[in-house]
């Protein structure tokens, strides 16, 4: 009789507990990290060890409070029957998906779960930014009615020009959301976006579209290349009284040249949803009160946090039964990363 694949959730699922039966309990043995630290994992992953011979892995983020972020060190100590990692969440960085090819790993995240959710939360940030409601919202809360001249930096909304530094799901949707008012869009991405909608104009110089933004969100994934990449060159590319949206990562700005930008007033506001140092936050930003600052809110949903657990376990549950997923993370398109089936 043939063993059924034994996989790891690690290390917690909150809202989709019948999925995990539902979608792998008729065809894996299910096991729960439960190692209290980083060095009983990595022990526990050893020969004769309880995680020894698992085939995927079921990942989430809130298991780096116990053993950390899924570097080199941990997937170089995965056994060595570790096929699939299937993370949960859109954003990869806190795997190290280099260390994952070299190992001949496959990596997938969720993509499109979060698609809903994270744009409307740039869509928040605009229109706070946008109308200033952040800053008189605080000044209410400590009784003081309005604060003066909020009519001089508030500006309405419909018929300004948004650009889409990533035209992915996330950014797409955003695009959807603000023809309510509507808005002019135009996006920069790596390459011209096949199935962007007709009302999104493609910029294949990022400067030139900057120059014509009265609002920035940006949606890029954090890789080592794009570290920085909204840096004191781009910033200044902006035409004077732009405001940044950012809920992607918080290392894709350099912070510094953000802060300079809102200092000496070539920004007129920037509405963040992520920082560099999470969940450590510069307190510089706090002498901004036309920035609005929310603490990495972006999924922060029931409805799409099950959703997100959900298409992860399902990408695990279409590696056992077909040999690969549907959420391949982008690196593995040009790696040599082969079936090890």
């Amino acid at each position: 009789m043939t063993s059924r694949p034994r996989v790891l959730i690690c290390s917690l699922i909150v809202w989709a507990h019948q999925e995990v039966q539902d979608l792998l309990g008729d065809i894996a043995d299910i096991i729960w990290m439960d190692s209290p630290d980083r060095a009983s994992f990595l022990a526990d992953c050893k020969p004769g060890g309880k995680y020894d011979g698992i085939i995927g892995i079921y990942r989430e983020n809130e298991s780096a409070s116990a053993i950390g972020r899924y570097d080199k060190t941990i997937i170089d100590g995965l056994p060595p029957s570790v096929k699939w990692i299937a993370h949960n969440g859109a954003g990869y960085d806190p795997v190290d998906v280099h260390a994952c090819i070299a190992r001949g790993i496959y990596l997938s995240n969720t993509p499109g779960a979060v698609d809903d959710a994270t744009a409307t939360t740039a869509l928040y940030l605009l229109i706070s930014t946008m109308r200033q409601y952040s800053f008189p919202e605080r000044s209410l809360r400590s009784l003081t009615w309005k604060p003066a001249g909020i009519n001089r930096i508030a500006h309405d909304i419909t018929n300004k020009t948004l650009a889409i530094l990533g035209l992915g799901g996330i950014g797409k949707r955003l695009a959807e959301l603000v023809q309510s008012f509507p808005m002019r869009v135009i996006y920069h991405s790596r390459n011209k976006v096949a199935d962007a909608p007709a009302y999104c104009e493609y910029f294949a110089d990022v400067e030139e579209m900057l120059g014509q933004a009265d609002v920035l969100s940006v949606h890029v994934p954090l890789r080592k290349e794009t570290e920085g990449l909204v840096g004191e060159k781009w910033i200044r590319a902006l035409k004077p009284g732009a405001i940044i949206i950012n809920t992607a990562r918080g290392k894709v700005i350099d912070e510094e040249a953000l802060i300079r930008a809102l200092k000496d007033g070539h920004l007129a506001a920037a509405g963040l949803d992520v920082f560099p140092n999470e969940p450590q936050v510069n307190p510089r930003f706090l002498d901004f009160p036309q920035v609005t600052l929310l603490p990495h809110m972006g999924t922060e949903n029931q409805d799409t946090q099950k959703k997100m657990e959900v298409r992860a376990l399902q990408n695990l549950r279409d590696f056992l039964t077909t040999g690969k997923g549907k959420d391949l993370v982008t690196e593995y398109q040009t790696s040599k990363v082969k079936p090890r089936l």
